[in-house]
C-alpha cells in the first residue's frame, strides 16, 4: 500500500491517550513545534498502517503529546556525516574532505521533540556538551550498492535533528561513536516531511537557536557531499536497512568553535529550525 502522507507526526491523542501516527496540514500549521509551544490546538488525520506503508484517513485526532516521528524499534541505526558543510570546514580551519567523514549513533540515542528533553549524563556535565543543527533523512526501503541517480528513491522523508555531542570525550578519541552516541543525543522532529513536500533539500535555511539566540545560521546548499552522493557512498557493499536515519552534517557556530565557547546547561532552551520542516524544540536536562 503506497503512502500518501506529506507531513507525518507521531503523537499521543488527547481523545484517547493512545499513540497514533497522523498527517498534519502544513498550509494551516507551517511550524508544528512553534504552534504547540504557543498552546494552539493542532489536529492530525489518522494514518492507517505504519510510517513506511500508511494511508491517510478522514478520522481526525488532536495532538496531546508530540513524539519522535519514528519509534526506536523502527530505527536500526543512525549514520552520521561529519565535516560536511563548507562553511563549517572553513570555521574549523580544516581542508574540504575528499571522502565523507562518517560515524554512527546507536538507535538508543533517538529522542523526540518537547516535551522530551535532551538528557545530559554525568560524564558530559563538564561544560563541553554541544549542539549541532542538522537535516536528517530516513531510508524508506532496504538497499545496497544504491546508484547515485536512484538514491532519492530511497528517501522516506526529512526532519530536523540535533547531533548532541560530548566534546571532551570526543577529543579524547579518534572514534566519535561514544561521545556522540549517548542516550537522547539525537532528538528528531517535530514532523517527518515527505520528499514531495520539500522543494529542494539542498536549499534549506537551517538554524540552531540557544535560549533565543541564533548560534548557527547556514543553508543545506553548503553541503560538501549532497544527499544522493551520501546515500550511494554509505550503501557501497553495505546494506542500508529501512528506517536508517542519516544525519547530513552541520554548519558553523557550534559551541566548541565559538569565542567564548558555549555549552548546553541545565534548563537551556535548544532549538533546530529548518525551512519547510519547522522547529525542533527541546529543554536541556542534566541527569
Amino acid at each position: 500500500m503506497p503512502s500518501n502522507w506529506t507531513h507525518l507526526v507521531r503523537f499521543l491523542a488527547k481523545e484517547d491517550g493512545q499513540e497514533h501516527i497522523g498527517n498534519i496540514d502544513a498550509s494551516k500549521v507551517p511550524d508544528l513545534g512553534l504552534a504547540l509551544e504557543r498552546g494552539e490546538t493542532v489536529t492530525a488525520q489518522l494514518i492507517e498502517g505504519d510510517v513506511f506503508h500508511g494511508e491517510v484517513t478522514d478520522r481526525v485526532l488532536t495532538i496531546g503529546t508530540l513524539l519522535a516521528p519514528l519509534r526506536m524499534d523502527q530505527v536500526p541505526i543512525i549514520r552520521c556525516m561529519g565535516l560536511n558543510y563548507k562553511d563549517h570546514a572553513r570555521e574549523a580551519n580544516m581542508p574540504i574532505p575528499d571522502t565523507p567523514v562518517l560515524f554512527i549513533k546507536p538507535r538508543t540515542a533517538l529522542a523526540g521533540p518537547a516535551p522530551a528533553a535532551v538528557n545530559i549524563p554525568k560524564i558530559a556535565q563538564d561544560g563541553t556538551s554541544d549542539y549541532e543543527a542538522e537535516l536528517s533523512l530516513v531510508i524508506s526501503k532496504t538497499g545496497r550498492d544504491i546508484p547515485k541517480e536512484r538514491a532519492l528513491e530511497y528517501v522516506l522523508g526529512y526532519t530536523a535533528s540535533n547531533d548532541v555531542s560530548a566534546r571532551a570525550q570526543q577529543f579524547k578519541n579518534s572514534q566519535w561513536c561514544y561521545s556522540k552516541g549517548l542516550d537522547a543525543s539525537c532528538p528528531i522532529g517535530p514532523v517527518l516531511v515527505a520528499p514531495s513536500a520539500v522543494t529542494d533539500p539542498h536549499a534549506l535555511d537551517i538554524k540552531a537557536i540557544l535560549n533565543g539566540e541564533v548560534v548557527q545560521d547556514s543553508n543545506t546548499g553548503e553541503m560538501i557531499f549532497d544527499i544522493p552522493t551520501t546515500i550511494a557512498f554509505l550503501s557501497q557493499g553495505t546494506t542500508l536497512e529501512r528506517g536508517t536515519i542519516i544525519m547530513t552534517g552541520t554548519g558553523p557556530g557550534i559551541g566548541a568553535m565559538r569565542t567564548p565557547k558555549l555549552s548546553l546547561k541545565h534548563g537551556d532552551d535548544m532549538r533546530v529550525q529548518i525551512d519547510q520542516i519547522g522547529t525542533l524544540i527541546n529543554k536541556v536536562y542534566y541527569e
